[in-house]
């Protein structure tokens, strides 16, 4: 049994983000490294394997909004931090478990992003992300299947495709990788009629121009039950 199905046999509305990620990695799209710990104790010795600062994060089956709930912390900075902070999360209502997770350093963030139109079926979103996804509303789409040529196009669309050029000293992000994981998403929603949505936002570009996604969910298609 896959993760998949897995969540839709409890019933959940959605994969979280460990679990979202671990799917896409199995398709070789980029996520950012991440362990889940049950306690404080084994969340500082996660955070020293990954390595300071890491990112601490509330995770739970129905804790899919996890800023708002006040369950996620940046930049800890050291063992005795993760303790502090992970008691303080732990008490969080819905938190099953914490996400101990690589900060991951980038000032371009963009969104990627899967969608299921009752009448086209999925389709592939990519735009700006973090903050500004909302904000700006800066996206384009296309339906799938999609090549590497429509994924390339799709990101001069946007109005703000500058941002992927080179950037306050920094070089272009790799739009060979970004190109790859839209085409990723556009296979998986065609592949599996039970992901509803995937959300990867923010997919940070990193320094050297390489992108990743930093956060995950994966919505699904729950299947009503049968009537008598």
């Amino acid at each position: 049994m896959n993760l998949l199905e897995e969540a839709l046999a409890k019933g959940l509305p959605a994969l979280d983000e460990y679990g979202a990620k671990r799917f896409l990695s199995a398709f070789g799209i980029p996520v950012s490294r991440e362990t889940l710990a049950g306690d404080p104790e084994e969340a500082a010795a996660a955070a020293a394997t990954i390595g300071f600062p890491v990112a601490l994060k509330v995770s739970g089956a129905t804790l899919f909004h996890k800023t708002e709930a006040g369950g996620v912390v940046l930049d800890v900075k050291s063992g005795k931090e993760v303790i502090e902070e992970s008691r303080r999360l732990l008490k969080i209502p819905g938190c099953q478990a914490l996400l101990v997770q690589e900060m991951v350093r980038g000032d371009r963030e963009l969104v990627c992003g899967l969608t299921r139109d009752a009448q086209l079926g999925p389709c592939v979103m990519f735009g700006l992300g973090g903050i500004l996804t909302e904000t700006l509303d800066d996206a384009s789409f296309r339906v799938a299947p999609l090549s590497i040529p429509d994924a390339l196009e799709m990101m001069q669309e946007i109005r703000g495709a500058r941002i992927l050029g080179p950037f306050r000293g920094q070089p272009p992000a790799d739009t060979e990788v970004l190109s790859g994981m839209m085409v990723t998403l556009g296979e998986i929603g065609l592949h599996y009629e039970e992901v509803r949505a995937i959300d990867l936002n923010p997919v940070k570009i990193r320094s050297d121009g390489t992108p990743i996604a930093v956060d995950a969910l994966i919505s699904l298609r729950v299947k009503e039950p049968a009537r008598q």
